[in-house]
């Protein structure tokens, strides 16, 4: 019970920044969110649609996660997301003082880039496991859940 309360924990950990916070977010600023996105898509539907289909990809594939429900390729989806935002919204190398030393703008959202691409890691380890099987795994069996809540009647104690 302990194993799958801890289990539970760390999922938690890992998509708690997408439900509930960003999914939140979206909902009560939803037109500071299609300003921010208009700034990189320039068609306002495009922007809403890009704010609607995120809100979606961060509620399902998070509660997805939470329940070990095609856990795999949710993480997937939300490694290839928080790529994906990275590169749309978050471009450092765009801003006029990117500097190492000293106040900097650039360094900020570069920063937050590497947030972002870290946490797609920490999504495609899941995705994968920690071992060398695990891709070959994922690309037979993309829907099989991990199964994050079952302990292991192997397991023994040192």
């Amino acid at each position: 019970m302990l194993s799958a309360l801890v289990a539970f924990g760390v999922r938690c950990l890992l998509v708690g920044l997408f439900l509930p916070f960003s999914a939140l977010d979206k909902i009560l600023n939803f037109k500071q969110a299609v300003a921010q996105a208009s700034q990189t898509v320039s068609n306002r539907v495009v922007a809403k649609a890009l704010i609607a289909c995120g809100f979606g990809v961060e509620v399902v594939m998070s509660a997805a996660i939470l329940t070990g429900i095609a856990d795999r390729l949710a993480a997937f989806i939300l490694a290839g997301y928080c790529i994906f935002t990275a590169l749309l919204w978050k471009q450092f190398w765009k801003e006029p003082n990117f500097r190492l030393k000293g106040p900097s703008a650039g360094r900020d959202v570069f920063w937050d880039f590497m947030k972002n691409v870290a946490l797609a890691g920490g999504f495609l380890t899941l995705a994968f496991g920690s071992d060398a099987t695990g891709v070959q795994r994922f690309v037979f069996h993309p829907l099989q859940s991990s199964r994050p809540y079952v302990v292991s009647e192997t397991v023994h104690e040192r």
